[in-house]
């Protein structure tokens, strides 16, 4: 073995180590978001709670007797509310840490882990990177390492241009978690070198953009599911119902149903340009590789097939009759798209795309 094979296998060995180092560090963010979820004070919970069930009424403030025997009107809480056709007016709820110190403690714990499991992550990356001397995401494993590294680089970004998007940290920790768990035990691939159809500068600015989109399209997703959620338990209240203890206390804590689906849209309508992008780009590198620039390869055909559901979204969000929950299922449909496109037409349909394997 010559002294570079000795240094790929290395880096190699390296990369790996580095991955499993950050499942490790993810692992405790996790437990972190979880202390904060469990350990943060429910009393402004209650307070927001309150707001939420008097919130579109004309309801006095309450008005409780002193101690020297007068009246004194007690202030509502503050309310944010995020105006939006055909949405309530309601408060965005304190966060995961119920507006306490303590629970605050725990989620910028858990934050702060986030950070260095994304740093190790990326390190891990990097390496990988390195020990074959080309783009990291030739296939499966390595496009799933990237993916995961993206999505938490993405919500960090949010966190430090102030967007209050901690409600975000438990799912995503989970996710990845997850995806790295499938990626080390059924995806991994031997660092190896590509086939000559993929020699060019277009795998770096193709399967980058595709990475970048598909990390932001699924923060786009959490923001719709829990804008499901939120939605419902919203609904129930203003129709007189009492959800349980369990639903409360999670779904007070999350922003409003009219802000989740606002984020969730700014996000989706943000990337839907890059995605056009990718699929444009992909279409030049096969017209370079192929000598043609569209043939119905199924991961082209999908790519589109995302490409018009998520189109079918943002045009349901300029529709009157179609935007909240049923602009929300669309939304879902498209990234479930995105994922098939990912998962299934590598591992269970055989095209053009399949020469890297998983």
């Amino acid at each position: 073995m010559n002294l570079a094979a000795a240094t790929n296998e290395s880096l190699a060995h390296t990369s790996n180590v580095l991955i499993y180092s950050s499942m490790a560090v993810y692992t405790l963010a996790f437990f972190a978001h979880i202390a904060e979820w469990v350990l943060g004070s429910r009393s402004k919970v209650g307070r927001t709670a309150a707001a939420l069930s008097a919130s579109g009424t004309a309801a006095s403030a309450p008005v409780v007797k002193t101690r020297a025997g007068g009246t004194a009107v007690l202030e509502r809480p503050e309310v944010v509310t995020r105006s939006a056709t055909g949405t309530r007016d309601v408060p965005d709820g304190p966060g995961a840490a119920g507006g306490t110190f303590k629970g605050d403690l725990w989620g910028r714990i858990a934050v702060s882990l986030t950070v260095v499991a994304f740093l190790v992550e990326a390190g891990g990356v990097i390496t990988r990177a390195l020990s074959v001397q080309r783009a990291p995401w030739a296939n499966m494993y390595e496009f799933s390492i990237t993916f995961s590294t993206v999505a938490v680089g993405s919500y960090l970004v949010l966190l430090a241009l102030k967007k209050n998007v901690r409600w975000i940290g438990l799912p995503l920790v989970t996710t990845v978690l997850l995806d790295l768990g499938i990626a080390v035990t059924t995806l991994y691939t031997d660092s190896d070198q590509l086939v000559p159809a993929l020699h060019s500068y277009w795998l770096w600015i193709h399967v980058s953009t595709a990475i970048i989109c598909g990390a932001v399209f699924y923060l786009g997703a959490v923001g719709t599911v829990l804008y499901l959620f939120r939605d419902s338990y919203e609904n129930k209240l203003a129709s007189g119902g009492k959800p349980g203890k369990f639903a409360s206390s999670v779904m007070e804590r999350l922003p409003s149903a009219s802000s989740l689906d606002k984020f969730a849209y700014r996000i989706n309508a943000a990337v839907f340009p890059l995605w056009t992008f990718t699929i444009i780009a992909g279409a030049i590198w096969a017209g370079d590789a192929w000598g043609r620039y569209w043939g119905w390869d199924p991961k082209e055909v999908w790519s589109f097939i995302t490409w018009v559901a998520y189109a079918a979204y943002l045009h349901a969000r300029a529709t009157a009759g179609w935007k909240g929950r049923k602009a929300a299922y669309l939304a879902l449909v498209a990234f479930a798209c995105w994922l098939f496109n990912y998962y299934g037409v590598n591992i269970f349909v055989s095209g053009l795309h399949s020469y890297a394997g998983v």
